[in-house]
């Protein structure tokens, strides 16, 4: 798929995988590491510390897909699945900010969301679940 893109698709296709990548990665620290933020936001979910654990795993595989041009399909998928459980969390049981961060958790969560989306999208021909019935 990425041969039939202009520049500016690639481009932009670049930036989504790096910028998704970075951010799941970022966020990795505040997991493993117990930051108060984080424990806060499992704990309210009712899924401390294992959820914490498993996000940050899930996540890690997620972003290292996302860099590995062969499995950016993959990446996106899972990074979708998962973000979309936070942005869900966020709406309905932490709201938009939490502990005072004025948005910010959810925002980049918004930008990972909005990324693998369109990554998917733009990957849909290299699934193969899809592929066999996209021809």
């Amino acid at each position: 798929m990425l041969t039939e893109m202009t520049k500016l698709q690639k481009i932009i296709f670049h930036i989504s995988r790096w910028v998704s990548s970075l951010i799941l990665l970022a966020t990795l620290y505040f997991k493993l590491s117990g930051a108060e933020e984080s424990v806060f936001i499992f704990s309210t979910l009712g899924m401390e510390p294992w959820g914490r654990y498993l996000s940050a795993g899930v996540e890690l595989f997620a972003a290292v897909f996302l860099i590995l041009p062969s499995f950016v399909w993959l990446g996106a998928l899972i990074s979708l699945n998962v973000i979309a459980g936070a942005v869900i969390s966020h709406l309905i049981f932490l709201g938009v900010e939490v502990m005072g961060d004025r948005g910010l958790l959810f925002f980049l969560a918004c930008v990972v969301l909005f990324s693998s989306v369109y990554l998917t999208y733009m990957e849909r021909n290299k699934i193969p679940f899809v592929k066999q019935y996209l021809g």
